[in-house]
């Protein structure tokens, strides 16, 4: 039996004062992951004949690797795809991975955000590309502190960070279960007024929803998941009362057993994780870096 190779990638340290970190990488599991990952930005490319907006653009896909090694990350980041977006649902895990990874990943947090979390996670991530699960003034003013202290230190060393404003998406709570984080839709415009008008390091990216997974799964032909109109009636709404031009508020909705649905409603962006990483382990069992032995795939 031949054994697989393994390629061994040196990443960019994200401090002047870390060590550069080396990431093993198997060919056999990179071959996977790509081979995945262009499965679903094909289906994209087919979704977007049929979505129903006038302006036609790139969808964007995050690649959520919550529970999954950076290792799996960087072998997606790197060509032949050199995929940007990245999503993740824990500070620690973000903050771990961030750390190992090179700064050209683009990172979103969409997970439920704690508001004691917030000043850390806008402060320590530079290239923290997108929070999208902001319920609150107090959680967008929180984020706005922290990303106020980068700049503080970027200023003074020079950063490349200092003066870039983190985007963020109000996240909307549309199918009204208590389970899930988000505003209802009817408090979205305010907390996005106060965001555009209050908080002036952050950048108000969109808005998102997590949908019901049963109502995509319930859906006869022709019909299209509730949860998505209503996001896309809210950010309506939203350009309408904040005078915002056609566009320039996002849609950030649908997962790995719906996206497709989301985009034909006019979404802008998608967050696929197991269809392109895997089933993930229990989160006492995931590990940041995988330690790939030589002669295993």
């Amino acid at each position: 039996m031949t054994n697989t190779p393994i390629t061994t990638i040196t990443t960019l340290a994200t401090t002047p004062t870390m060590t550069t970190p080396t990431l093993p990488i198997s060919p056999t599991r990179a071959s996977t992951l790509t081979s995945n990952l262009t499965s679903i930005l094909t289906r994209i490319s087919s979704a977007t004949t049929t979505t129903t907006t006038t302006t036609k653009k790139p969808i964007r896909l995050v690649a959520v690797s919550k529970l999954k090694p950076a290792n799996d990350i960087l072998a997606l980041h790197t060509p032949p795809h050199s995929h940007l977006h990245f999503g993740e649902n824990y500070l620690q895990e973000l903050l771990a991975k961030a750390a190992l990874l090179p700064q050209t990943i683009n990172w979103h947090f969409i997970g439920a955000l704690q508001t004691n979390k917030c000043r850390p996670l806008a402060e320590q991530v530079g290239n923290l590309w997108c929070v999208e699960s902001v319920d609150s003034i107090k959680k967008a003013e929180e984020l706005d502190k922290g990303r106020g202290r980068l700049w503080e230190k970027e200023g003074e060393d020079g950063g490349k960070w200092n003066g870039v404003p983190l985007r963020v998406c109000v996240q909307v709570n549309t199918s009204g279960e208590e389970e899930k984080s988000g505003v209802p839709p009817s408090e979205a415009p305010a907390l996005c007024r106060h965001v555009r008008e209050k908080c002036e390091r952050l950048r108000l990216q969109g808005v998102m929803t997590i949908g019901a997974i049963a109502r995509s799964h319930g859906l006869k032909e022709g019909e299209e998941n509730a949860d998505f109109l209503t996001l896309r009636e809210v950010r309506d709404k939203v350009v309408r009362e904040l005078g915002l031009q056609e566009g320039e508020l996002e849609l950030s909705m649908g997962m790995s057993e719906d996206f497709e649905s989301a985009i034909r409603c006019g979404s802008d962006e998608v967050r696929v994780g197991s269809t392109i990483f895997g089933e993930r382990p229990p989160r006492q069992d995931a590990k940041v870096k995988d330690e790939v032995e030589e002669g295993k795939s």
